[in-house]
C-alpha cells in the first residue's frame, strides 16, 4: 500500500486577521483549507477578528489519524489549534461545511475544551441510506490510488472534494489536495487518506441536544445532499441560501460568511 505515514506536522492551518474573536472555518470531506478562500477574503474585510482554517485530519497537509470518528477528529482539530496556540481567550464561531459542520456542532458541546460562542453547520448530510453508508466503507477500505501525473491527481481531487463544476484543477484551491505517491510507488496520489471516508453518520439529534451554544443549520436551495426540508425537520429555523447548492460558501462566499452574523449575533437577512 503507499505510504500514508504522518506528514511533517500534525496540523496544517492558515490563519490571518487581527485581535479579537475567532472565525474557525472547517471544511468538507476531501477538500482542504483552500476552499474557503473567498470567504476569507470577505473575512478580511468584515470580520473583527481572527479567522483560522485548518486542514481536518487526514486531508491536505494535516496527519492522518489511526482512526475516523466525529469525536476523533474533533479532538485533533482542537489539539492543534491548542498547540498552535492559535486561540488565545477569544470567543470563538464555528462555521463548517458538511463533515465540517458535523465537527463544528461536535466542539459545540464544550467537551473540546474551546470557548465556543455559536456553531454554523453548513451543508451537513443529515439522511443516509444502508447503500450509502456501505459505499462509503467501500471507500474506505480502497488504497489511495496513484495517478502517473500530477495533473491526473488534481482533477481526482476536485471530483472528489464535490468541487469539479467550481473549481479548476490548476486553480491553486486544488494544490493542497494531492501530494507526491512514495518514492516506491511513483506518480502522485489525493493527499486525503481514503479511510477518513468511513467516519459514518451524525447522530443530529444527540448533537444538537448536547450543544452549549447557539447552533444554526443551513444548505443551499439546491443541494442535493443537504436538502433544506431535512435540516427543518431537525430544527425549524434552519436557513436555506436561494439559488445555492452544496458547496455554497464557493459559489457565493459573501451570502454564507452572512450565516455567521457578527460573534455575538445571529444572522439576518437571509432568505
Amino acid at each position: 500500500m503507499p505510504d500514508l505515514s504522518p506528514r511533517p506536522t500534525a496540523q496544517r492551518l492558515r490563519a490571518g486577521g487581527r485581535t479579537g474573536p475567532v472565525l474557525l472555518l472547517l471544511h468538507g470531506l476531501g477538500a482542504t483549507a483552500d476552499v474557503w478562500d473567498g470567504l476569507v477574503a470577505e473575512a478580511e474585510r468584515r470580520w473583527p477578528g481572527r479567522w483560522l482554517a485548518p486542514d481536518l485530519p487526514g486531508h491536505g497537509g494535516s496527519a492522518p489519524l489511526p482512526e475516523y470518528t466525529f469525536p476523533a477528529m474533533a479532538a485533533a482539530v482542537a489539539d492543534g489549534l491548542r498547540e498552535a496556540e492559535a486561540l488565545g481567550d477569544a470567543p470563538v464561531v464555528v462555521l463548517g461545511h458538511s463533515l465540517g459542520g458535523v465537527l463544528a456542532l461536535e466542539l459545540a458541546s464544550g467537551r473540546y475544551r474551546l470557548p465556543v460562542g455559536r456553531a454554523v453547520g453548513l451543508g451537513i448530510k443529515v439522511a443516509w441510506t444502508g447503500e450509502e453508508l456501505d459505499r462509503a466503507a467501500a471507500l474506505a477500505r480502497r488504497p489511495p490510488a496513484i495517478f502517473a501525473t500530477e495533473a491526473e491527481a488534481l482533477a481526482r481531487h476536485v471530483k472528489v472534494a464535490g468541487l469539479a463544476e467550481l473549481v479548476s484543477p490548476d486553480d491553486a484551491r486544488a494544490r493542497a489536495g494531492v501530494v507526491p505517491a512514495a518514492a516506491a510507488d511513483g506518480g502522485w496520489r489525493l493527499a486525503l487518506d481514503p479511510r477518513a471516508f468511513g467516519v459514518g453518520a451524525p447522530d443530529m439529534p444527540a448533537l444538537l441536544a448536547a450543544a452549549r451554544c447557539p447552533v444554526l443549520l443551513a444548505a443551499g436551495e439546491n443541494d442535493p445532499m443537504s436538502k433544506p426540508a431535512q435540516l427543518r425537520a431537525l430544527q425549524p429555523s434552519a436557513v436555506t441560501l436561494p439559488g445555492l447548492g452544496h458547496n455554497a460558501h464557493v459559489e457565493d462566499p459573501a451570502v454564507a460568511y452572512r450565516l455567521v452574523g457578527t460573534w455575538q449575533d445571529s444572522p439576518d437577512g437571509i432568505g
